[in-house]
């Protein structure tokens, strides 16, 4: 294969590999090829010959995941330490400020903390006034709450 080819081949991969991992938020996988393949991009456009740029990929991807590993590990293991998002809210008790309504499908409203919350029960039974919950998912921007006493 032409040496002028393997440059957008390079170019190509890198591209899909970032796009890849963005695409697979947070698990740090693709993102070291991704760098391999933007090194040996560059290496292809220096006019080296293939052998070097099959190297420079290699060494580039290898050193990359040995450096984005353990921090991938650390993030899935440490949960959320800072609290942030709505995964926080999971387990966090709260009270419905309005009622939901079996007929017409109509959310209610939940205050968990500071904030509201449209929600319905994780039963598919109305929600009462002043009634207190606690929120077992979120999906999207509704909590889904089970009754406590």
């Amino acid at each position: 294969m032409e040496p002028e080819v393997w440059r957008w081949i390079w170019l190509g991969a890198a591209a899909i590999f970032v796009v890849g991992e963005i695409a697979l938020t947070g698990s740090f996988f693709l993102l070291p090829f991704g760098a391999g393949a933007a090194a040996a991009t560059v290496v292809a456009f220096t006019g080296a010959e293939a052998a070097w740029q099959w190297l420079a990929f290699v060494v580039v991807s290898a050193a990359a995941f040995a450096a984005l590993r353990p921090m991938a590990r650390r993030m899935a293991s440490g949960g959320n330490p800072v609290g942030v998002g709505a995964g926080r809210l999971v387990g966090e008790t709260g009270h419905v400020t309005s009622a939901s309504g079996m007929s017409d499908g109509r959310l209610g409203t939940v205050r968990v903390g500071r904030e509201d919350w449209h929600a319905e029960a994780d039963d598919g039974s109305p929600l009462e006034v002043g009634q207190p919950v606690e929120v077992v998912r979120i999906e999207g921007t509704r909590a889904v709450v089970r009754r406590t006493t």
